[in-house]
């Protein structure tokens, strides 16, 4: 008997049981859709983690004093970072593209509510803002005629614009006193994402330009160094190279520490992927139980076609034949949901897509994944009834009533 007669036959056994079919097929429905939809849940969550870390900064790496390099009683000093040394990896790191130092200065002054307050203020360059990615929400960010004139501006975080002024627009050009010498604020920022406290800012933070800050310093020292790497591909050999530059000017006791942020993306990654594989195994037992289902509805299906069965190996029928006519029911049956279940899978990203601005992924793999799957639950779930169908004597078959 020809495959395609195999089918046929399969398909008029579907007409006249329609609904059978349709509850059937609707275990592996669910699992289908179940699957392709955990499939993008998972890959959502990866792309929303991944790109809030993308927006702190992927390619920034912050280098900080450690410790050693204090020498002897009459060397006491520590081997600081200063603004010399990011001048030499400017130099000397190709794949460095921008780089700020950080001074760190703290402040107590009186806001609106009457109530004094320590505020943390930053001497940065005006490449601080690219290396770590802000947002102007208002105004300008100092820049380098700023910084080279020692113009006394600032640049505040939009918690303490509200708290300070009423609004964001309210702070423009109000002037604030930092250790009793007034600033005149041009612009006001934020970190253009929840930087999961990976950050040095915090929602009382006021940047000025470093040659200012220097001067409540009296020191070239300087608390922190950033640089921002060209590609991300190159921060782990990037940061190696600076670190080598730093250390070449240094003490070699002097210890310095590097963080970058490749190591929480990787984590990351790994959380994501690990949640997707759970929600996967999940979707899989569900199409298990679906496959449960139609084993038991073709066991029924044998069993209420013994005399036709009886009748077509009288007629010459193999038992090959007829244990591969059932078994094409059984991958049909199951095949069937899975397109289904395939289709509504999609069909749910895509309309949030049309009705939100949000653009869930879709991952074609998971779509051949699930037809696979449902092909194989078929195959594996309608052996037995197939089986059972094949070694049953004709004789008796024809005798059953």
């Amino acid at each position: 008997m020809l495959l395609s007669e195999i089918v046929r036959l399969a398909f008029d056994s579907f007409r006249a049981n329609k609904v059978r079919f349709a509850l059937t097929a609707l275990g592996m429905v669910i699992g289908s859709a179940s699957l392709i939809l955990v499939t993008t849940i998972g890959l959502t969550g990866k792309n929303y983690v991944q790109k809030l870390i993308q927006g702190i900064g992927t390619n920034m790496v912050e280098f900080e004093y450690s410790g050693g390099g204090a020498g002897a009683i009459s060397d006491y000093r520590n081997d600081f970072l200063t603004r010399d040394d990011e001048r030499a990896v400017d130099a000397q790191v190709p794949s460095v593209s921008a780089s700020s130092p950080v001074i760190t200065i703290h402040d107590r002054i009186p806001f609106a509510s009457g109530a004094v307050k320590d505020i943390l203020v930053l001497g940065v360059s005006p490449e601080y803002r690219v290396v770590r990615n802000l947002v102007v929400v208002t105004g300008r960010f100092f820049d380098d005629e700023d910084e080279e004139t020692h113009t006394k501006v600032a640049v505040v975080t939009v918690p303490f614009a509200k708290e300070m002024f009423g609004s964001v627009d309210a702070a423009i050009n109000q002037s604030i006193e930092l250790d009793s010498l007034p600033f005149t604020i041009v612009g006001v920022f934020k970190e253009r994402v929840d930087t999961f406290g990976q950050t040095e800012v915090t929602d009382e933070t006021v940047l000025i330009p470093y040659s200012v800050g220097r001067y409540f310093t009296g020191t070239d020292d300087v608390k922190q160094l950033y640089f921002s790497i060209r590609d991300q591909n190159d921060v782990e050999e990037g940061t190696k190279q600076i670190m080598a530059v730093i250390q070449s000017r240094h003490k070699p006791d002097s210890v310095y520490k590097a963080q970058t942020l490749t190591e929480l993306i990787n984590v990351a990654g790994k959380s994501a992927n690990a949640l997707t594989l759970v929600l996967l195994l999940v979707a899989l037992v569900t199409l298990a139980v679906g496959g449960v289902g139609i084993m038991n509805i073709m066991l029924a299906n044998v069993r209420s076609r013994i005399r036709e069965i009886g009748i077509r190996k009288a007629l010459g029928a193999t038992a090959r034949e007829i244990k591969l006519q059932f078994l094409v029911e059984a991958v049909l049956i199951s095949l069937a949901g899975g397109v289904a279940g395939s289709l509504i899978g999609m069909a749910i990203p895509f309309s949030v897509r049309l009705f939100t601005d949000y653009r869930l992924p879709i991952n074609g793999l998971s779509v051949i994944i699930a037809l696979l799957a449902a092909t194989i639950v078929g195959v594996v779930f309608g052996t037995l009834p197939a089986t059972r169908a094949a070694q049953m004597d004709p004789v008796e078959s024809l005798k059953y009533e």
